[in-house]
């Protein structure tokens, strides 16, 4: 911890300051809590408008960084826009390192910082780019569509990126009757469902989705009469299909503004139920919690002292950014339309491996 950080204290001028910030929080952050919280939460406000800075914060970040510092919020994609947008100099990424990548892809000349090195993600780090131009040998010619959840030097190797919000729309738009989707095996899956694509996938699995079942969806539905179940694409088919509706972060959130169920269970990343209900105190949501431990370790003390040191300076080869910056743009420039998944049909999918793919000719370990 930094000596600034040890020396930030709870005045009446920080009280008055982020009294409105608490009541949006009050729900989240217990009173008791808050003397603790509200220095730092100033402190990192003063100081990015002192360095001109923004911070992009994901859907998964904890009530008091998404709706107490962040600048602007959402999914992969609303904060890749984002990214591209922003007039300031500096990009904090409250989220995971794979977006802070993506960011830096859209803005190549602003900084772009990661809190932490913790934050990784299991998609991520589940493909490389060598295993991408081992699959393109196996299948030539066939498009590969990459989820945004990757590396940049999986991102260059890709024809377009996608995230769950579009990946239908971008699986179709490539054209042809055969795609390459990589690397979630279970989003692979539910976007064959939507589409007469058939498409080849990696066995690549989030380690927060893959967790939840069918059967645990049935129990909830059962202790919860008039529960509304809301999935997200990650999860296996088998758990959308126990689902009322199923589609990216932002899509969720959509659902539940604009529809208001009276109870709700959204079946991803606990601290969403969290942050949706601050903005919706008339929905009851039930909360089954899988964390992701990457996007919990990003917090008020490392976002500040990351702006206060500078730390840590997301770097990407010049090779790699203009093919993986390629591929994001086409993304961007596609757009999103919010797709329901739970009204797909299964469908077969190849899902293939370091294991499956061996040893292919002309591509050096």
């Amino acid at each position: 911890m930094s000596d600034a950080c040890e020396m930030l204290e709870y005045t009446p001028d920080v009280a008055r300051k982020t009294a409105d910030l608490q009541e949006r929080v009050k729900d989240f952050i217990p009173p008791v809590e808050w003397p603790v919280v509200a220095p730092l939460i100033h402190a990192i406000n003063e100081l990015k408008k002192a360095k001109d800075a923004v911070i992009l914060a994901h859907n998964y970040q904890t009530p008091d960084i998404y709706h107490c510092v962040a600048d602007f919020v959402g999914d992969s994609l609303q904060l890749a826009i984002q990214a591209g947008k922003t007039d300031a100099d500096i990009i904090v990424q409250a989220g995971v390192h794979f977006m802070a990548e993506t960011s830096k892809l859209m803005s190549p000349d602003k900084t772009v910082l990661i809190p932490s090195l913790e934050a990784g993600c299991s998609l991520a780090s589940s493909i490389t780019g060598e295993d991408v131009r081992l699959i393109k040998q196996k299948y030539p010619g066939v498009p590969v569509v990459t989820y945004v959840n990757t590396s940049a030097d999986v991102k260059a190797e890709s024809d377009i990126c996608c995230t769950s919000a579009n990946a239908v729309n971008v699986v179709e738009a490539m054209g042809g009757d055969r795609v390459i989707l990589l690397p979630d095996q279970y989003l692979a899956k539910n976007v064959a469902a939507l589409t007469d694509v058939e498409v080849i996938a990696w066995a690549g699995l989030c380690e927060v989705h893959e967790r939840f079942t069918s059967e645990e969806i049935r129990r909830y539905r059962e202790s919860t009469p008039g529960l509304v179940v809301l999935a997200h694409p990650e999860c296996s088919p088998d758990v959308l299909a126990e689902a009322d509706y199923a589609g990216s972060t932002s899509s969720m959130i959509g659902y539940v503004k604009g529809k208001r169920p009276a109870r709700v269970l959204m079946v991803t990343e606990c601290s969403m139920s969290d942050n949706v209900a601050a903005e919706t105190p008339d929905v009851e949501f039930i909360r089954p919690c899988n964390m992701c431990p990457h996007m919990k370790s990003i917090t008020l003390q490392n976002i500040l002292e990351s702006l206060q040191e500078m730390r840590y300076e997301v770097t990407i080869p010049d090779d790699v950014v203009v093919a993986a910056r390629r591929s994001v743009q086409r993304m961007v420039d596609l757009g999103a339309e919010g797709r329901d998944f739970a009204d797909g049909v299964e469908a077969l999918v190849t899902v293939e491996d370091r294991a499956s793919l061996g040893p292919v000719a002309g591509v050096s370990g």
